[in-house]
């Protein structure tokens, strides 16, 4: 079984905070990315494949294919957003890194047919937020 991962760079910004809890807990356990206006980050998201390369090619997939796949399904929803207000899935739910990986693990896994068929799997999606901090998710 051979993988194949592609790095896809792109911005958005988000404020760290929860309704349910009071400001002084917001600023305990959020910090700085509690900051009323908001910040921004240059995030990576990784996407790996999985599967057997095709006899005649010797390839998993092209790469442009799922380059363009990926850009569909969720660059052009992310890139320079506003995580907070622009993603109706985010609306009701603190937008940490961890869950912006879920999220978009969950738009590519539902459109995969649309992708793959059934010869590829889709294996990870990591997001790297900061050189310190990355979330990854299988499958």
């Amino acid at each position: 079984m051979l993988r194949l991962t592609r790095r896809y760079p792109f911005a958005a910004s988000h404020r760290l905070h929860s309704d349910q809890l009071s400001a002084e807990e917001n600023a305990r356990l959020f910090g700085k990315c509690n900051n009323p206006f908001g910040h921004g980050h240059n995030y990576v998201v990784e996407v790996s494949v999985s599967g057997v390369a095709e006899e005649a090619s010797g390839m998993l997939t092209r790469r442009e294919d799922l380059d363009d796949f990926v850009h569909k399904k969720v660059l052009t929803r992310l890139d320079h957003a506003n995580l907070n207000t622009d993603i109706p899935e985010l609306e009701n739910v603190v937008p940490t890194t961890e869950n912006l990986t879920l999220l978009i693990q969950s738009w590519l896994a539902g459109a995969w047919s649309e992708f793959a068929g059934g010869n590829l799997q889709l294996n990870r999606v990591r997001i790297e937020e900061t050189g310190r901090n990355s979330f990854e998710v299988k499958g």
